[in-house]
């Protein structure tokens, strides 16, 4: 009886574990963005706000890709925040969360790749999946014309 059993759970687990290896991109979400998460998007006393600096860094985290250019939408993201305030302490501080939080293997919405599954952590755009981004990209502006921006 044993035996047989092995015969059964062999082909099935074997098929499992191809199901797993699609080659297939998986899917990417709509950009979806809410301005500075967990953060305020704009100073409550003063009429500095970086909330526009937060959507170009939305775009990159949600279309994901490598290690390298995560560190890069990080960077540039403390680097207008700077430009936009001249406040140093935010645009550090800022720097500094996004670097803590942001990672891809944190299981929340607005981590690096978060447009597409938890599984895909660090790993470089093929090209098909650039086309990809640049068309929802553009859906997105398309739509979000007749809509509140979440910097509004």
């Amino acid at each position: 009886m044993r035996i047989r059993l092995h015969y059964y759970l062999l082909p099935l687990v074997v098929m499992l574990l191809l199901a797993g290896c699609n080659s297939a991109p998986s899917t990417l979400k709509d950009f979806t963005s809410d301005g500075c998460s967990l953060f305020p998007d704009r100073s409550l006393i003063t009429n500095k706000d970086w909330c526009d600096c937060c959507l170009e860094h939305d775009i990159a985290y949600w279309q994901g890709g490598t290690e390298a250019q995560r560190l890069k939408a990080d960077r540039s993201l403390r680097d207008c925040v700077l430009t936009t305030t001249g406040d140093s302490v935010l645009a550090e501080a800022m720097y500094q969360g996004v670097r803590f939080g942001g990672s891809p293997w944190f299981y929340n919405w607005y981590r690096w790749g978060y447009g597409w599954g938890y599984e895909r952590k660090y790993q470089a755009l093929t090209l098909e999946e650039q086309r990809l981004v640049s068309d929802k990209l553009v859906e997105y502006f398309k739509e979000s014309a007749n809509k509140p921006s979440p910097c509004d």
